[in-house]
């Protein structure tokens, strides 16, 4: 009596070579019995070690690495849904562990208990953990049937991801890839020609490229990684503080100076009344007496709690710390008084105050924190004991958006200075910073960092280190208790006063760089490269795409299969009957 065939024996569940298997056991493990669970512990791990390339810690190779890992796993997806769940729960681990400062914040308002701080992250990062599985549905749907192709429209995708966390529902840009290329500043250059998004781009290209390598030429592949990996290094040095200009220096001619304070006020202690006095006190003692020259005295955000704008007694007394010709830049609330009894409007500002006690301009902050400084659905959330982290009654409402202001009295290298104010969280966005119409002399950056935690204060200076990058002009930030810094146009930290503690900086604010193609561009730089690495990617699928369009089916001979992946070069396993779970 003949055997079946190989194929005819396969299809009745019996091995190609005849012999039945005992009974209870499976020829596919993917058929019935436990389905393939998936990599989502290892997932998980990697995600959350990719956190950690970002500052404090900067471990760049682990983001390196994990990313790299994530595009293997999103590639051997074998389903869309697969590939949505892998992006996510990679996403999910990388937020909890980059935004855990968030928790923080919490400690700070008597209203809602401590916990809430870590569901807050947890939620959040269910939220943000959207966009890497929206990046990686998007390249598998588009060129999972060639690695290559993956890879470049998998960069392309991430860096839409990014762009939309940072626009939908009000944005939420904080921690891009790009911050890490600033522990290579050379390569952190980059942000002039394709800004944040096109160097995040860029971090997920070379990661893909790495796990390309590895999978035709390994040894080659990394022994390459290696040796560019230490010629990196070796050309690196992080944009750490060097030393700063201070006024018994020689400044160049036209050079403005300027003074930063830091009194290392925290948040507990700044909304204490008993400690109302001593917290002034540090201010005068900080500022100093005027110099024989003009300058410009820097407070941070939210550095005076009076309305200066109705209160002009509040205005004398810190008009007193100047001298005929200082100007004094401050953050502090602002309200407009509703005569009809309707709700008074309350803005987060910066005020421009002159010697006369006069304010020479004042600006809004425009992008506003949602839970921090108003409370989204107030009506619902507020009936569940939920309020905003800031003390204080009411919501702040967002003003207009980048203004530049002049300095009266002070010019930059033969032309009327100005300053662009960026308050906060509001430098973090890229490509929303700065005056389109008008280029600003620098960036004040007044930011008020003292319930961020350990992370939240170096992550935020980074991003601020990025903005001065794009835009080719220096940025000074003045925080309550840290950091400060002195950024110069190229992203360099001239000077800082580290946390938790007191200082000043003094020095002369460098001139501005010539505007560069981001600049000029603006956020149209980084779509065209993203555009750019989308196409190579598409133009590299649908070349493969002929080769591989059909599947290789389990009974067929591995060596058909082999011959059908090396016609392809693309990511081609044999079809799948099992599912994985999710």
């Amino acid at each position: 009596m003949r055997r079946p065939s190989g194929d005819r024996a396969a299809s009745e569940g019996t091995p190609s070579g005849g012999q039945r298997r005992p009974s209870g056991q499976r020829g596919n493990p993917q058929r019935g019995g436990n389905p393939q669970r998936g990599p989502y512990g290892v997932l998980l791990l990697a995600g959350g070690l990719s956190a950690l390339g970002f500052a404090p810690l900067n471990l760049w190779p682990l983001t390196f690495l994990s990313l790299a890992l994530l595009i293997h796993y999103l590639l051997e997806a074998k389903r869309l849904r697969q590939a949505v769940a892998r992006g996510w729960v990679f996403g999910a681990a990388h937020f909890v562990v980059g935004l855990n400062w968030i928790a923080t914040a919490f400690t700070y308002q008597d209203n809602m208990p401590a916990w809430l701080g870590w569901a807050a992250v947890l939620l959040l990062s269910l939220y943000l953990a959207l966009f890497p599985a929206l990046a990686g549905a998007l390249a598998w749907r588009t060129a999972r049937q060639h690695r290559l192709g993956f890879v470049f429209v998998f960069s392309a995708a991430w860096m839409l991801s990014e762009w939309l966390r940072a626009t939908l529902l009000t944005g939420f840009a904080w921690n891009p890839l790009a911050v890490i290329y600033l522990e290579l500043p050379w390569a952190a250059e980059g942000a002039r020609w394709i800004g944040t998004y096109g160097l995040s781009g860029l971090w997920v290209l070379s990661a893909g490229l790495f796990w390309v390598g590895m999978r035709l030429r390994w040894r080659a592949t990394l022994a390459l990684t290696l040796v560019l990996g230490a010629i990196a290094l070796a050309l690196s040095q992080p944009m750490a503080p060097g030393r700063a200009m201070v006024l018994g220096q020689a400044p160049r001619a036209g050079a403005i100076p300027f003074r930063i304070v830091q009194p290392n006020i925290g948040e507990d202690e700044k909304h204490d009344p008993e400690q109302e006095d001593r917290n002034a006190g540090h201010y005068v003692q900080l500022s100093g007496r005027p110099p024989s020259v003009p300058r410009l005295l820097l407070w941070p955000e939210g550095a005076t709690l009076r309305f200066l704008d109705v209160e002009p007694k509040a205005r004398v007394e810190l008009a007193a710390l100047l001298g005929p010709r200082d100007l004094l830049i401050t953050g502090g609330p602002s309200v407009t008084l509703d005569l009809h009894g309707d709700d008074d409007v309350y803005h987060n500002s910066v005020f421009a105050l002159d010697r006369a006690a006069a304010i020479r301009w004042r600006y809004d902050k425009a992008h506003l924190v949602p839970f921090g400084e108003y409370l989204p659905v107030r009506q619902i959330l507020g009936r569940i004991g939920l309020s905003r982290l800031v003390p204080g009654d009411g919501d702040f409402l967002p003003g207009p958006g980048p203004r530049t202001f002049l300095l009266p009295g002070f010019n930059s290298h033969g032309v009327p200075a100005s300053v662009g104010v960026q308050i906060c969280y509001e430098i973090i966005f890229s490509g929303r910073v700065v005056d389109e119409a008008r280029r600003p002399t620098f960036l004040f950056n007044p930011s008020n960092d003292a319930w961020f935690g350990a992370w939240g204060p170096p992550q935020h200076l980074a991003q601020a280190q990025l903005r001065a990058i794009e835009e080719g002009i220096a940025v000074l930030r003045a925080t309550p208790n840290g950091i400060s810094a002195l950024i110069s146009p190229s992203g360099r930290l001239v000077a800082i006063v580290p946390s938790q503690r007191a200082g000043v900086i003094d020095g002369f604010i460098p001139e501005p760089l010539p505007p560069t193609v981001f600049s000029r561009l603006g956020l149209w730089s980084s779509a065209l490269f993203g555009l750019l690495l989308g196409t190579v990617g598409i133009l590299l699928a649908a070349r493969a795409g002929g080769a591989c369009s059909v599947r290789i089916r389990p009974t067929e001979r591995s060596t058909a299969g082999h011959a059908g992946r090396k016609a392809c070069g693309a990511n081609v396993r044999p079809e799948a009957h099992g599912s994985e779970t999710p």
